[in-house]
């Protein structure tokens, strides 16, 4: 656990958390950076924008993850996924990962590829268009968390996908504050 532990603290990550996801837990966490980022002196608006970046990948994994862990008392189910904040070069970032299912892989890169390349004030129009629009019937949100996370990230989100096997594959997201 150590060596662990090292290589967070060595790569600037001062909160991680690998497994099982839940609402309750999102809140806990949030409390938690909250309380990191106040200590360190961190102004408002920075904490808000790593915050929300934190909970738009948490969410991302509670709604999409296609890893699940499913409680015994209950029908519910638990997605499972990790999530990592830090800093360098006195900026922040958020690390995000859960499995998908590879027919959704070109999709991703579409959507982020495309908001990659977008300006802030495109990206804000964009953003209204969406809260306006109705959501897909196939969705589980309105569709503006990527966006939103577009729009606070100081530099474009870098995302990966790691193949697992023929049905799955490992979907990386990182936003720099």
């Amino acid at each position: 656990m150590y060596s662990l532990k090292k290589n967070l603290t060595d790569n600037g990550i001062f909160l991680c958390f690998s497994g099982p996801f839940s609402q309750g837990l999102m809140v806990e966490i949030g409390d938690i950076l909250k309380q990191r980022l106040r200590a360190a002196d961190v102004d408002d608006s920075t904490i808000l924008k790593v915050f929300s970046a934190m909970v738009e990948q948490s969410q991302n994994i509670i709604r999409h993850s296609a890893e699940k862990l499913v409680e015994t008392q209950t029908t519910d189910e638990i997605m499972l996924g990790i999530i990592a904040v830090g800093s360098n070069d006195n900026r922040f970032f958020v690390l995000g990962g859960n499995k998908i299912k590879n027919d959704q892989v070109d999709f991703l890169k579409e959507k982020l590829g495309g908001l990659s390349v977008m300006s802030k004030e495109e990206l804000k129009t964009l953003y209204k268009k969406q809260r306006k629009s109705e959501p897909d019937n196939t969705s589980k949100g309105a569709g503006l968390g990527l966006i939103d996370l577009a729009r606070k990230s100081s530099e474009p989100i870098e995302f990966s996908f790691d193949k697992l096997d023929a049905d799955f594959s490992f979907f990386s997201i990182k936003t720099v504050i």
